[in-house]
This record gives structure tokens, C-alpha cells and sequence, in this order.
């Protein structure tokens, strides 16, 4: 039993009730205040609340969800299990985006240079891949000394120089949350729309910001299956953000076909340097405007400008460099990871593309090498497909529809027979 939790700063407070009969409250549906909630976190992070007990309460918010004053308290009580990036008054806007997964969602390396390049900051704590879904970290590790992980200290220090900067979760940021991840992740309670909206805010509010984009993802390649489920999310985040002081605005992103032209690690990053460089596919180019526009002091067509002009480039090598990359490296990406078999998958119909279903492709991609199924696997960043035909296009027969980058010729034939099952042409 436990009858009195520690406050973060060391006053003992009584809880209303020991921890599992807090547990049995939320599993009949009952509603925890807001104190509890804190002690709760603050008891799981310390270590005095076993892993089983914190299992057995995320299993009762899973199937019972949260009220949204619950919500907003489990999210700052795990946004305050650690540190919160403090900035100067004086300081330019922070702003920043999340999104809830994809395949082929490289918007990030785009967005953050973009940014800069407005005057704003953008201390972007990023993620690494799970499943289908690419990670952010992941990409930028592709790239030859770039480096991810930066103590609180070196981002105050580089932000200012750099306007953006693309790191993973400190050690002192969110512990609560890398705990309790850990544990969703092993008990089937990942799917739960408050536990998703406490994850994902807790550590971009640690950012220290003022605006915030969200692009939630729906349909096939990503983690909401339905529109419905992405509204439903959204909202949630929307609402807790807001309750918590941050300016948050939502994008909602259908996820049945690929974002861009390619999905995996290092193939994401030669199609960024493209876009950076006014060269990208359109799709991409215009998520990145839609979802720049929501947190930008300027217009869409300045920012336009900014992305084709060289400005959004220049700003990307020099994040690359400051981060311990090598710029000069970024234009032989091509180069530096090719795989030694990369087979042409050509359609054997003409007519118009009406499916390349993003889960499906996501699944060879990953089995390919590019993704992990526990947070514990290594990736490879050379495998992947690239030059994907987009929806809606006409095709013709012996048209190469994507490449395959594999270890193998075996690797490569495996994730072509795959892909075939999700690819619709009349």
C-alpha cells in the first residue's frame, strides 16, 4: 500500500486512495483528479510504482479512455517528470511540428530549415521508426556524421546559431514518458488515444513553444486507420495543447498512397536535398507549405520562394554541419549508400494507377531492412524504393512503377511479390 506520494518538489501529499484501488477506479470508469494523476506519475518515475501496476492502468485507460481533464493532467504530469527547455523573453517564436506516422513521411527535413529560414526557432525533438512507419532520427543517421543526440546544454547553445536543430529525447525530457512507452509497447495499450495525446505533447511542450502543428495520418500506412480516428486524436491533442498554453493546429493527412517519391532512410534524404533545392515532388513540396503555413509569420508564396530560392537549402546544410554532418556529402547520398541489388518493378498492365497502397508498401519496406519491429533493432538506411508512380497516373505496360534498393536479389523479389498485392491498375 501506498498512502502518500512525494510531490516533484519533496512535500509529501495524501493520495485519496492507495495505488490499486486507483487502478480498480479507472478500470469501473471512474474519473482521477488531477493530484492523483501527478502522484501516480511521479511514483512510476521514481521506481516506487512497479511496472505491472502501471500495465495493469494503462490496460483500464485503453478500454475505459480518459475525460479530457484527465488527459491535460497526465500529460503535464509527464511533461514535468523532467525537464522543460527554458528560453529568454527576448527570444524569436519556437514553433514546431509532429506527425502520427507514415510511409514516406520525410516533411520534417524539409519544414525545419524552411522555418528558419522565417525567423522563428524550431527546436524540433524528433523520433525514431516502429514498425511501418519511418522515424525522423532514423533519416538524418543516414547521413555521414550526423549526429542526434545533444544534451540540453549544446541546444541552448546551437539554436540560436542554426534557428533549427533535430534531436532525439534527452535523458532529463519526459522520462515518464520513455517508461511508459516502453510498457504500451509490450501490452497491446499503444492504441489509446489519451496515452497517444500525453506522448506526443508532453515531449513537444517540453520544447518550450508557442505554436505547434499537428498532421495526423489516417488510412492504410498509418497508425489511425479511419478519418473518424484521426479526427477523434485530433481533437484531443488540440484541446490539451491549448489547455496547456501552446497555440495547436491540426492538418489531417490521408495516408493511403506514400508521401513523395520514395520510403526509406537514405532515399528519403536525396528526395529532401531534391526538394530543397526546388526540385521535389509536388505532393511533398505542398504538405510542407500546408503544414508551414499553420505555424509561419509569412505567406505561402514567401515561403514558396524561401524553399526554391536556395535559402531553405542553404540553412539545411548548415543544420547538417552544425550537427557533426558532412554538407558535401549530401549531393553523393547516391553514392555513399547504394545497395548492391536495385531491380525495376514494371507494370504489367496499362491504364490508370488507381492503387500503390502505402500499408503494403510499407511492410516490404520494412521487411527489407529499412524499419524496425522492436525499438531494439538496427535499421538499414541504404534499402528502400524509390521513383514510385503516384495515384491517378496513366501507365503503360513494361513502366517501371518503383525501384527496389536490396541486400539481395532474393530481398528484392520478396518485396516486389508484396507490393504486387496492394498495386490497382485499370
Amino acid at each position: 500500500m501506498v498512502p502518500f506520494l512525494p510531490k516533484p518538489g519533496g512535500t509529501a501529499y495524501s493520495l485519496a486512495m492507495h495505488i490499486p484501488s486507483l487502478i480498480e477506479s479507472k478500470r469501473e470508469g471512474g474519473e482521477l483528479s488531477r493530484e492523483q494523476i501527478s502522484g501516480l506519475i511521479a511514483a512510476f518515475t521514481r521506481g516506487d510504482m512497479p511496472d505491472y501496476q502501471m500495465s495493469a492502468l494503462a490496460m483500464a485507460i485503453f478500454f475505459k479512455g480518459m475525460s479530457g481533464a484527465e488527459t491535460t493532467a497526465l500529460t503535464e504530469a509527464m511533461l514535468h517528470s523532467g525537464s522543460v527547455l527554458q528560453w529568454p523573453e527576448a527570444a524569436p517564436m519556437r514553433v514546431d511540428k509532429h506527425s502520427t506516422g507514415g510511409i514516406g513521411d520525410k516533411t520534417s527535413l524539409v519544414l525545419a530549415p524552411l522555418l528558419a529560414c522565417d525567423g522563428v526557432w524550431v527546436p524540433m525533438i524528433s523520433g525514431r521508426g516502429l514498425g511501418i512507419t519511418g522515424g525522423t532520427l532514423d533519416k538524418l543517421e543516414s547521413i555521414p556524421g550526423f549526429r542526434t543526440q545533444f544534451s540540453e546544454s549544446e541546444i541552448y547553445k546551437t539554436l540560436p546559431i542554426t534557428g533549427c536543430l533535430m534531436v532525439g529525447q534527452t535523458a532529463n525530457i519526459c522520462p515518464a514518458d520513455k517508461k511508459l512507452y516502453a510498457l504500451r509497447d509490450v501490452t497491446g495499450t499503444v492504441q489509446s488515444i489519451p496515452l497517444i495525446t500525453a506522448s506526443i505533447l508532453c515531449k513537444k511542450l517540453a520544447e518550450g513553444l508557442n505554436r505547434l502543428i499537428l498532421d495526423v495520418k489516417y488510412g492504410s500506412g498509418a497508425f489511425m486507420q479511419t478519418e473518424s480516428q484521426a479526427h477523434e486524436l485530433a481533437q484531443s491533442l488540440v484541446t490539451v495543447g491549448r489547455a496547456l498554453g501552446v497555440r495547436a493546429s491540426v492538418r489531417l493527412s490521408c495516408m493511403d498512397e506514400a508521401t513523395g517519391e520514395s520510403a526509406g532512410n537514405a532515399l528519403e534524404v536525396i528526395e529532401c536535398v531534391r526538394c530543397l533545392q526546388g526540385q521535389g515532388p509536388p505532393d511533398l513540396e505542398a504538405l510542407v507549405l500546408d503544414l508551414a503555413c499553420a505555424v509561419s509569420i509569412s505567406s505561402r508564396a514567401e515561403l514558396a520562394k524561401m524553399l526554391r530560392d536556395g535559402r531553405a537549402w542553404a540553412k539545411f546544410q548548415q543544420m547538417v554541419e552544425v550537427q557533426g554532418g558532412k554538407a558535401d556529402s549530401l549531393e553523393q547520398m547516391q553514392n555513399i549508400h547504394r545497395v548492391p541489388v536495385i531491380h525495376e518493378m514494371k507494370a504489367t498492365a496499362s491504364g490508370r494507377l488507381m492503387k500503390l497502397d502505402a500499408g503494403t508498401l510499407g511492410r516490404a519496406v520494412l521487411e527489407l531492412g529499412a524499419g524496425r519491429v522492436l525499438a531494439s533493432d538496427p535499421v538499414d538506411p541504404t534499402v528502400g524504393v524509390d521513383q514510385l508512380r503516384k495515384v491517378g497516373q496513366e501507365i503503360h505496360v513494361g513502366e517501371v512503377l518503383l525501384r527496389i534498393h536490396a541486400r539481395s536479389q532474393a530481398a528484392a523479389e520478396a518485396a516486389e511479390k508484396r507490393i504486387l498485392t496492394g498495386i490497382l491498375i485499370e
